[in-house]
């Protein structure tokens, strides 16, 4: 399984309002997404202090590269980022094949 993740720092400013409208955007991606496997998402809750101000996570699982091909030019992915991008100030994505 190939897991694409994606942590989120907003920029100051961005109302909780908004932040929830982003979390429900990414949640409703499932089912709007065929190739999408799996999916989890949480909030920072670490105590080490070490998040940088990311404050989101999000874990999205694909059966193959193709099927996370076929995600990121969705319309439904790129409406995602089309809200979303103006708010965020930091990101980053890490994709990686999941082992044991």
């Amino acid at each position: 399984m190939l897991r694409h993740v994606v942590l989120f720092r907003w920029k100051p400013g961005t109302t909780p309002e908004r932040i929830e409208e982003i979390e429900d955007a990414f949640r409703a991606l499932p089912a709007r997404i065929p190739q999408i496997a799996g999916f989890e998402w949480g909030r920072d809750v670490s105590v080490q202090g070490l998040s940088q101000g990311f404050t989101h996570c999000f874990v999205v699982t694909f059966a193959s590269e193709a099927d996370r091909d076929a995600y990121a030019p969705h319309p439904n992915h790129l409406a995602f980022i089309a809200l979303s991008r103006p708010h965020v100030d930091g990101l980053l994505v890490l994709d990686y094949f999941a082992g044991s």
